[in-house]
């Protein structure tokens, strides 16, 4: 039996690109703080796969320390940008179990973890690596695009019953990134390298900022040749 997206809040509004043939992989994608999941459902919809769902969720509208506490779309508080600033670790938490039951649900209707995606952008990415890293159910890739890893100083720890050890995980950073250093992705990259199988993550960096339009084209390239087209994920029926 089908499982209700009512039961999880996010799938209620979340922006759903469906399969335009048996679906048989799903692809979870999260934006980034301030943004929703409108602007990355129409991206997917240009380079999806025809037997893809891509599930683009809006995060909750909360106060945002770091924004002078305005109110915006964010998937937990952030305090600071620097790898020593203090961390909403209840909300990050919070979120993580959130996406976990999106993944359940989907598991729950049919698709398996090792056929499901999970990827996000800044804020998105950053919820991304977290939740992988501290979920059971295994999953096929990971994508972080200009983005940390959450909560970093509770790691390998926090991992301890990961399923997601031998996952690949796919970080791509702009060199010139505005808001969160490239620096920052690459001292993301080594410590995923010490919590996890180092050949499995892979981190580049592209020169000059990266407009929506190149992003795009970094997500085609990542699921054609990255990920879609691996023996271990083998989504191509």
């Amino acid at each position: 039996m089908c499982g209700n997206n009512m039961s999880v809040p996010l799938l209620s509004e979340a922006v759903t690109v469906p399969a335009t043939e048996k679906e048989t992989a799903v692809v979870i994608f999260l934006h980034g703080l301030g943004d929703t999941g409108h602007g990355w459902a129409d991206a997917m919809t240009s380079i999806r796969l025809p037997y893809i769902k891509y599930i683009c969720p809006h995060a909750p509208r909360i106060p945002v320390t770091l924004n002078m506490k305005m109110t915006m779309p964010s998937w937990f508080d952030l305090i600071g940008l620097s790898p020593e600033s203090p961390e909403d670790e209840a909300g990050i938490k919070r979120a993580a179990e959130n996406i976990k039951a999106i993944i359940d649900l989907e598991v729950k209707n049919g698709i398996p973890s090792s056929r499901i995606i999970l990827g996000g952008f800044s804020q998105g990415g950053a919820l991304s690596l977290y939740t992988a890293l501290t979920s059971q159910q295994q999953l096929a890739g990971v994508v972080g695009l200009s983005c940390w890893l959450p909560l970093h100083k509770t790691f390998p720890q926090a991992a301890s019953g990961s399923g997601n050890k031998d996952t690949p995980i796919l970080q791509c950073h702009g060199e010139m990134d505005p808001m969160i250093p490239v620096q920052f992705g690459a001292m993301t990259a080594e410590k995923l390298k010490t919590i996890m199988s180092p050949q499995n993550v892979t981190f580049r960096t592209y020169p000059g900022l990266i407009s929506l339009l190149c992003i795009t084209t970094l997500l085609f390239n990542l699921f054609e040749r990255s990920f879609l087209c691996s023996q271990r994920l083998q989504l191509f029926d």
